[in-house]
């Protein structure tokens, strides 16, 4: 989902690359649904486990946001102010990562701000590890940043609609990083991974609010 993996590469000062070509990189299957009543799993859509009335009963939606950037974005059926909350507080990651290794949060603030420092328990192919993660932007009900170590950012971004909705968008930004990190991660196709869990982590925040 957001917070990192395990196989980090030393990052360089931060600055992006021009290279063109803290939830991790581990994509996470949709849990079969629980139905409630005989006619449920026809009501639920295949790929997101969401019932199909809903609105974004749909895969997110990929966004444009920039050279070496993989965003996507989902409606969700809840205000600005009540979503910012669970993404700024790392403690509450967990709730919403889609890429099954955050744990839970070791160390950091419950209303994280620029320059803060948090930890976070991991758990990848069975072993535990910690992440150490910095904010680089916070800005109430619209945006919050963590830097990996390797370099790459998290990103997640709240546009409020006015109507008690949001457009909610998560980013893995990988143009912090060095030239030869950010072809690693081609080569190694963490960008698609990372697109599954962004869809995933997504998709379950959604889903808290059907």
């Amino acid at each position: 989902m957001f917070e990192g993996d395990a196989s980090t590469v030393a990052a360089a000062p931060a600055q992006r690359c021009s290279y063109t070509g803290y939830m991790s990189n581990q994509p996470q299957n949709t849990p079969p649904p629980n139905p409630s009543r005989p006619d449920a799993e026809a009501a639920v859509n295949a790929e997101t486990g969401l019932p199909t009335s809903a609105p974004q009963a749909g895969w997110p939606q990929p966004v444009d946001t920039g050279p070496l950037q993989v965003s996507y974005r989902i409606l969700v059926n809840a205000p600005a102010s009540e979503l910012y909350p669970i993404l700024a507080n790392p403690h509450r990651h967990h709730e919403v990562d889609g890429s099954a290794t955050v744990q839970y949060a070791k160390t950091g603030p419950s209303q994280l701000s620029v320059g803060d420092q948090f930890s976070v328990a991991m758990k990848m192919l069975g072993l535990p590890y910690t992440m150490k993660l910095v904010v680089t932007a916070a800005d109430e009900n619209e945006l919050v940043e963590w830097k990996h170590p390797g370099g790459h950012r998290w990103r997640w971004r709240f546009e409020d609609q006015g109507d008690g909705s949001t457009v909610v968008t998560e980013t893995f930004d990988y143009s912090w990083t060095r030239h030869v990190v950010a072809r690693g991660y081609e080569l190694t196709r963490r960008p698609q991974d990372n697109a599954n869990s962004i869809r995933a982590s997504l998709t379950r925040l959604a889903g808290q609010y059907l």
